[in-house]
């Protein structure tokens, strides 16, 4: 497959996120903008009124390098399988987490110093991607397997072997985590769904089945 085909095959939603992440890093590399365009700032934001920030800074990933090809595999990887799996013909409600992840973030993002968002955003994906598929066996560089809830911690454990901050990390492991309660665990518990998808998101995806895991469920009949 070449790569303009399996550009053209990503959902919706992964695909514009994909985008929008490489033209902002690649316009940030090639000096058209610059990181301070587009990096979250509180005072900025609310006194200026520069409001895309509270957008923007989750598109950019760093330079172009061999950091910034990490992340976007990462962001590839889990933002597609989680839009083309648990969100399949859902892609209303996949925005609708990215949306609430990252209404998260920006929330805790001043309280913690962090400017650019998007690796924590990627995290929560991976969080929780990592819990609908409970039984999934991965490994590490060949050295030792464990099931996919763990991977998160595994990637944490990574970046503090090579000296990176964990905050950026924890922050996306709690975003994804309340994301999880919310959506898969305190439904089971009360019956009620907390975090119905807008009307507004769901009328820019015409094209959804409007099916969710629950109504997959049919009920035994004797």
């Amino acid at each position: 497959m070449s790569l303009e085909m399996y550009y053209k095959q990503l959902p919706i939603v992964t695909r514009s996120y994909v985008t929008l992440a490489f033209l902002t890093t690649a316009g940030c590399a090639l000096e058209i903008i610059t990181p301070y365009n587009v990096y979250f700032n509180t005072k900025l934001i609310f006194k200026k009124g520069e409001v895309w920030r509270l957008l923007t800074n989750f598109f950019f990933f760093g330079n172009l390098g061999l950091d910034f090809v990490f992340h976007m595999f990462f962001l590839l990887k889990y933002c597609k399988s989680l839009e083309e799996g648990s969100f399949r013909g859902r892609s209303a409600d996949f925005l609708w987490m990215l949306l609430f992840g990252g209404i998260m973030l920006v929330a805790f993002a001043p309280f913690v110093n962090i400017q650019f968002l998007g690796s924590s955003l990627t995290f929560m994906m991976v969080y929780v991607w990592g819990r609908r598929h409970q039984y999934v066996n991965l490994s590490f560089l060949g050295i030792f397997t464990f099931t996919a809830p763990y991977l998160p911690w595994v990637l944490l454990g990574f970046s503090l072997m090579l000296g990176s901050s964990p905050v950026v990390d924890l922050l996306g492991m709690a975003a994804g985590h309340a994301y999880y309660f919310l959506e898969d665990v305190y439904p089971r518990m009360t019956g009620r769904r907390l975090l119905k998808t807008p009307g507004f998101i769901k009328a820019m995806f015409p094209a959804d089945d409007g099916i969710t895991p629950a109504m997959l469920q049919v009920p035994h009949q004797d």
